[in-house]
């Protein structure tokens, strides 16, 4: 199986459209209301919010692949891009999704990967992200990864208030 992590380009705007709205809709869809969910999608994963995104020199998107079929992808941000803490030392995974039919195979941990590198690249000295208090696989493979929880967050997904728990990782 040959794994690489590629960056996304603009070209490929409608391929991270769709991908985006597979992997949103397999992880929280039976969890969430139709219309809460289509709201997020609507609102978060649009054409126009997704290609600013892109444009963002703050921010990169990447894809996942294997044997050359997209299987997930990765958004970090750094500096004002970043959703909360703006700090400049910071980096922020802000997406990690890997389509269900792929899961288990360590597809994340190569996204993580890749986070990891990126944070080297713009020196910061920790990363940090937000995950939903009910996703408890991916709150796993972040401890795994050594993230520490050190706060939490309202996520608003629709009409419907979540909680987010904030994690960390020190790098230095």
């Amino acid at each position: 199986m040959g794994v690489t992590v590629e960056i996304v380009n603009k070209d490929q705007l409608a391929t991270l459209r769709a991908l985006c709205l597979d992997t949103f809709t397999e992880t929280y869809g039976s969890q969430n209301t139709k219309s809460n969910l289509e709201n997020y999608l609507e609102t978060n994963f649009n054409h126009s919010q997704l290609k600013n995104e892109l444009d963002n020199p703050q921010s990169e998107y990447y894809f996942v692949k294997v044997d050359g079929t997209i299987a997930g992808y990765l958004k970090v941000n750094v500096g004002d891009a970043q959703t909360e803490i703006k700090e400049q030392n910071g980096l922020e995974i802000e997406r990690i999704y890997v389509s269900k039919a792929y899961q288990g195979q360590r597809l994340g941990q190569a996204l993580f990967e890749k986070a990891m590198e990126r944070a080297w690249f713009h020196k910061t000295t920790f990363l940090w992200l937000g995950v939903w208090d009910q996703n408890t696989n991916a709150i796993g493979f972040y401890e795994r990864n050594g993230f520490k929880t050190f706060d939490t967050h309202v996520f608003q997904l629709g009409d419907e208030m979540q909680t987010d728990l904030m994690m960390k990782l020190e790098l230095v």
